[in-house]
């Protein structure tokens, strides 16, 4: 086992975990006006995609797809489409009219565990630069000579970090007393978080298009 290895991959990974993106604005989003089960469960998924790319990144399936044209262009649409789908429903959220007055919704529509976890595993699993982010770590880190008992390990401790840092969001975020602070501001955070989604997939599509 390469320990030096996996405090290299785990101190990168965590440096990556707690930069701000889409990821980390789902999570302040669903933690600070969904119930904690809901931000728990959006944690898991996103937790889950992240060890998702982690496998497709150490079998080689990863630099498959990136490697091809078509393949890749799908994945940069996919991800482009529901990045930008979320960030327009967060806008909506934000400058919501309630129905026979002037006023902005202050409140958001509850989603279910299972909504939950599905949003957390699609805005990372479809995101295109996390696929390449895995790719680039592991291509650049495990060498062929690496023993399969390490890629395991890395695999696990990628996902024990990711499950530890967005629970530990859903946890702190999902308090009554945080959520009763984020309420005057939703319109703020909502808006906040739907500029990153968008701006993201603006950003994906414009490399796709013109780089």
């Amino acid at each position: 086992m390469d320990w030096q290895l996996l405090a290299t991959i785990g101190m990168i990974h965590s440096l990556a975990l707690i930069s701000p993106g889409p990821d980390f604005a789902l999570m302040v989003k669903i933690a600070s006006q969904q119930t904690r089960q809901t931000a728990l469960a959006a944690a898991l998924g996103i937790a889950i995609a992240i060890l998702v790319h982690t496998i497709l990144s150490l079998t080689g399936v990863s630099l498959l797809i990136h490697s091809s044209p078509v393949l890749y262009t799908i994945v940069q649409l996919c991800g482009a489409s529901y990045l930008g789908w979320m960030g327009i429903g967060a806008l909506k959220s934000a400058f919501r009219i309630q129905e026979g007055t002037s006023t902005l919704d202050e409140t958001s529509p509850a989603i279910s565990a299972i909504s939950g976890f599905n949003r957390g595993l699609l805005t990372n699993l479809l995101n295109p630069k996390a696929l390449v982010f895995f790719i680039t770590l592991f291509s650049t880190l495990m060498t062929p000579s690496i023993s399969f008992n390490t890629r395991i390990a890395a695999a696990a401790l990628l996902f024990t970090l990711s499950t530890a840092w967005f629970g530990l969001l859903a946890i702190l975020l999902s308090k009554p007393k945080m959520q009763r602070k984020f309420q005057q501001f939703n319109r703020l955070v909502n808006g906040l978080i739907g500029f990153v989604f968008i701006s993201v997939s603006s950003l994906i599509l414009y490399q796709l298009i013109f780089l």
